[in-house]
């Protein structure tokens, strides 16, 4: 097995050797893919709970303190994981996560109450969180600068998906064969994926398919300025870096407002506007189709703007203050007593969310060299999950003590106040300049 860190080799090119043509495009295929079975995994709780919580007792709280045991081991792992697909590699590592998560989730079928239901959460985040760190680092492997925003919003663009698909589909099979089946449907569904991973995914260097025009363009990257591979630097290292706590205080404050519409929109539909399972799961996907589009032009726009000569720094900046401000109306979804057009309120703020976050995922690459890329992203996540499980605890006692009125205005308040955050940790996103042997 290969370390990440080997030195990048250009193979010389065979003459009559097959080879695909744009083959970075269905390794983020590959990606996308991965990423909406991750969702629909972890979605199959959000969506049965207005129901499953009848037929457990669990309170609000108590379903805070499931949705955190996830939490937790996602926050830990977060790390943990990043460290682990540096060492290992990319294709064997999420093999590793693979593998875990949806034996995880097939696990979910015998839960009994709410401490059985809060385990195998807890086992479904260790295995889930690396598929960020990992997708994170195989786009800055296979991927030039001035498209990595791009491949980065088709790859987060399956979360929305993955969150999109699981109403309609988690409502059908619970509708039909009960919702203990559903979690073993959704855990062992996507192991045809496995398959695909494993026959197709290489770094390119080598790749068997790769072209030699295709893998000049990944090497021969001029927007890099420094070496993408080079000397290993260690984990605790990476902490002496003021930008990697920028990336790691704007996700403690921005990330949670995501989780919040994936764990509690199914909730706040059923307890608030009345909507049965079947109106759940025929309506509850228009917001993370929002989110789809919104990961798509977040990382699309920003990469159009540096192929019309911008800054990284300038590209990056105006979509993720624009994607903040579009946040902000989640202060009006309250303020409606037509459920529709609340939804559509809640589909223009997690567009924004979804956008801002794609260009955060891309930011490790931004930054620094790819030997390091899914150890900086895993710490990003560690303080994304942090500010997730607070959330999500919070949210639990807002909504026992009071209403969704002052969680939607704290979902509408920390997307600005990120930005602020970015500004001042991170004055200029650029590939950081540094001798990475010290």
């Amino acid at each position: 097995m290969r370390s990440d860190s080997a030195p990048v080799r250009t193979r010389p090119a065979s003459s009559g050797r097959f080879t695909v043509p744009n083959l970075r495009w269905f390794i983020v295929a590959l990606l996308f893919l991965v990423t909406v079975l991750n969702y629909v995994d972890r979605q199959t709780l959000s969506v049965l709970a207005p129901f499953l919580r009848d037929e457990l007792h669990m309170s609000n709280e108590d379903y805070a303190i499931v949705v955190t045991a996830f939490l937790v081991s996602y926050t830990v792992m977060q790390a943990v994981s990043g460290i682990i697909v540096d060492k290992i590699g990319t294709r064997w590592g999420f093999v590793l996560m693979f593998v875990w998560w949806s034996l995880s989730t097939t696990l979910h079928r015998w839960a009994i109450g709410v401490r059985s239901l809060a385990v195998f959460r807890l086992l479904l985040g260790i295995g889930e969180a690396g598929n960020w760190p990992g997708a994170a680092k195989a786009i800055a492997e296979w991927f030039p600068r001035r498209e990595r925003a791009f491949a980065m919003g088709i790859f987060n663009a399956g979360s929305g998906t993955g969150a999109l698909v699981a109403p309609p589909l988690i409502a059908y099979v619970t509708l039909h064969y009960g919702w203990r089946n559903a979690f073993v449907v959704v855990g062992l569904g996507g192991s045809v994926w496995l398959l695909a991973w494993l026959v197709l995914y290489r770094r390119p260097e080598e790749h068997p398919l790769i072209s030699s025009d295709e893998l000049a363009l990944i090497v021969d990257d001029p927007d890099d300025q420094v070496t993408p591979q080079g000397p290993r630097i260690r984990w605790l290292q990476l902490l002496s870096f003021r930008e990697v706590w920028g990336i790691m205080l704007a996700r403690w404050l921005t990330d949670p407002v995501w989780w919040f519409y994936v764990f509690w929109l199914p909730e706040y539909l059923k307890r608030e506007r009345g909507f049965t399972l079947a109106t759940i799961g025929l309506l509850a996907w228009i917001p993370f189709l929002a989110a789809d589009m919104g990961c798509i032009f977040g990382g699309w726009t920003s990469d159009y703007f540096i192929r019309r000569g911008w800054s990284i720094d300038k590209a990056r900046k105006v979509v993720l203050v624009c994607s903040a401000l579009l946040t902000i109306d989640a202060l009006l979804v309250v303020q409606t007593k037509n459920s529709l057009f609340a939804i559509v309120l809640i589909s223009i703020a997690v567009f924004g969310v979804q956008s801002w976050g794609t260009l955060l995922l891309a930011m490790p690459a931004d930054l620094f060299p790819s030997n390091v890329v899914a150890s900086v992203s895993g710490l990003s996540g560690v303080g994304a999950g942090l500010g997730g499980v607070l959330f999500t605890l919070l949210t639990g006692y807002l909504l026992d003590h009071f209403s969704y009125k002052p969680v939607l205005a704290l979902a509408a308040a920390l997307h600005p106040v990120g930005f602020l955050v970015l500004l001042w940790a991170i004055p200029n996103i650029r590939q950081l300049r540094r001798n990475w042997s010290d």
